[in-house]
């Protein structure tokens, strides 16, 4: 099974990957991953997804954790989290493959109300397991469905559907479970999460991002603290240097432009912290991952 999903996901890969070896699938939700190389260290907020490692080894580091993702690894991410990863085994004989997809938390909504109760594991927000036998079938019957896209919008709803029914009896069950409660403070802290995905470039306070999650300042800092490993204000800052990097590397913006477009008053301050970030000032950090692309 590993090796049929593996070379279904492979040939995808290689037909509709970009020049980062991402390919985002008409699957909702679906996105494939070859990289033919050792990759540089990458910063991301991921959202809540369930990552299948099929070739390859991955680290990935999210606040305290380092997790080291082999080859039938799965990777349960159930928060908004900020994650600095890096690829180091990868080769153009053998890329890194793997299979992502979004967790849809109204279907674990559903699917928690019509099961029967089950233990719900606190304070879990990334999780790895070995990939169970059920969960790559699910994968492999996407994969087979991109082959025939015209079925795509009659049949992606029951897989995606049968995959988070295999995710919650499965090992990643307890961790998962804790996002089919509407009120609980995982789906509160979303929400406004979403307003801070949504408004980064905009001054945001406690107070109104507290207000989207229905909840006091005081305690919706906490959780908030405690769920993404961040304060907002930190959470808010990594969107927008994140976003800026990538406007410096994909649409050739300068400095002190993408720095304004995503809400900075002060390139020097913009400076200092994407220096502390990144490793190195915005100038000579797109400068050298150009050139190592480019050499690469």
């Amino acid at each position: 099974m590993n090796n049929l999903l593996l070379n279904a996901v492979d040939h995808y890969a290689q037909a509709h990957a970009d020049a980062a070896g991402v390919a985002i699938t008409p699957f909702d939700g679906l996105t494939i991953v070859r990289v033919t190389a050792p990759s540089e260290l990458q910063h991301s907020i991921q959202k809540p997804l369930v990552c299948l490692v099929l070739q390859g080894v991955k680290h990935v580091a999210i606040g305290t954790q380092a997790l080291s993702l082999s080859p039938g690894d799965s990777m349960l991410i159930t928060a908004d989290l900020p994650t600095a990863s890096q690829i180091i085994t990868a080769s153009e004989q053998e890329p890194y493959l793997a299979l992502a997809l979004d967790l849809d938390l109204q279907v674990i909504t559903d699917l928690t109300t019509a099961m029967e109760a089950a233990p719900v594991q606190a304070g879990v927000s990334v999780q790895t397991k070995p990939t169970e036998k059920e969960i790559a079938t699910s994968a492999l019957r996407m994969m087979e469905l991109l082959a025939r896209p015209e079925s795509i919008p009659i049949l992606q709803a029951q897989l995606v559907r049968e995959m988070h029914y295999w995710l919650l009896v499965g090992q990643h069950g307890p961790a998962i479970r804790r996002l089919g409660w509407p009120d609980a403070h995982i789906r509160r802290v979303a929400r406004a999460v979403s307003v801070l995905r949504t408004e980064y470039a905009k001054p945001l306070t406690v107070e109104q991002l507290a207000a989207s999650a229905g909840m006091s300042p005081s305690s919706f800092f906490n959780h908030f603290r405690k769920i993404t490993s961040l304060s907002p204000l930190q959470f808010q800052k990594q969107l927008r240097l994140i976003e800026a990097r990538r406007l410096m590397l994909a649409e050739g913006s300068s400095a002190s432009h993408a720095a304004f477009t995503v809400g900075y008053e002060s390139a020097s301050q913009f400076t200092r912290e994407y220096r502390r970030m990144f490793g190195r000032p915005p100038a000579q950090d797109t400068q050298e991952v150009k050139r190592k692309t480019h050499t690469g």
